[in-house]
């Protein structure tokens, strides 16, 4: 992302100053503020938010999207330690009165294990949905195929109506770099997208734009990966699940329950579209230390040895 599109910001303007004037930072470092701010900038023009109104939750849906572009942790943190500048800048100048990024995370810069799912605690998160209302048939397919599926939650926003094959149980998706791949879908999932579809197709204040989408808000417009996110997060604390999921969370998930089944490492890459079998390889990790605490919980020799 490129900072020039955004120089003509007065709060732009502004902070490149504060990092010439008042924090002293070489040429290189200053671009380097700035471009980590460009990435921040760019997403919210994307999701129509302002940087002077975004919430911890916006914060977490950005860093949610740098997850999802494949950024490594080190670089993460990097650029969350560069809106954290951005913003404690706005504070000074008293352009907003409290501080986003406050309780903003960086990742860990070990070994990174995610945030991984039991059959259970999706379960638990499903029944939270009235299934009663068009809403609720419609969350309860956004979970489901977010989970069966293993979808990136910008290529669950983006899917169309147009990429089903419910006859042939397969979905095409298109993921990074505009790439199409096939990912299989199982009958019960096929019935809750069947049902939220038959619900889809009373709306009448969808736009011709957008006709062709299969997740729609109430007013009628593809559903957005901020509402998707604050979704997740409504309905994790209603099941009373502490952990800090997201969005991708599901599609780990996903990932380390069909390793634990028996499915191989090459089938798995190629359901989630990884470039690299390499990136596929953590929930070897996470396979080997799921093994490693039911031993140490179980086994008569090890229990008391963690």
């Amino acid at each position: 992302m490129n900072i020039d599109k955004f120089r003509n910001l007065p709060m732009v303007r502004d902070y490149e100053q504060y990092l010439i004037v008042e924090r002293s930072l070489s040429g290189n470092t200053k671009d380097a503020y700035l471009e980590d701010l460009a990435k921040l900038l760019s997403y919210f023009a994307t999701e129509n938010i302002e940087a002077e109104n975004a919430t911890l939750t916006d914060l977490e849906c950005f860093v949610t999207s740098l997850v999802e572009l494949g950024i490594s942790a080190r670089s993460q943190a990097r650029i969350i330690s560069g809106i954290k500048s951005f913003y404690k800048f706005l504070i000074l100048e008293d352009a907003i009165p409290d501080d986003p990024t406050e309780l903003l995370e960086c990742p860990s810069l070990g070994r990174h294990l995610p945030e991984v799912l039991s059959i259970e605690e999706i379960d638990a998160i499903e029944a939270q949905i009235d299934t009663s209302t068009p809403a609720g048939r419609r969350n309860l397919a956004i979970i489901e195929m977010l989970y069966s599926c293993g979808l990136r939650v910008s290529e669950l926003s983006n899917l169309k109506i147009s990429n089903l094959a419910l006859d042939q149980e397969f979905i095409s998706v298109f993921g990074k770099g505009d790439k199409q791949r096939l990912v299989p879908i199982g009958e019960s999932s096929i019935e809750i997208v069947k049902d939220w579809i038959n619900d889809r197709m009373e709306m009448d204040n969808v736009k011709d734009s957008e006709r062709d989408y299969l997740f729609l808000s109430n007013r009628g417009k593809h559903i957005s990966r901020i509402t998707i996110f604050v979704l997740i997060k409504d309905l994790a604390e209603k099941a009373g699940i502490t952990k800090n999921i997201s969005p991708h969370t599901f599609r780990h998930s996903f990932a380390t329950h069909l390793l634990e089944g028996g499915a191989d490492l090459r089938s798995i890459q190629e359901m989630l579209g990884h470039e690299s079998i390499l990136t596929t390889e953590i929930y070897t990790h996470i396979n080997v230390d799921h093994l490693r605490d039911q031993i140490m919980q179980y086994h008569p020799h090890c229990k008391g040895s963690k």
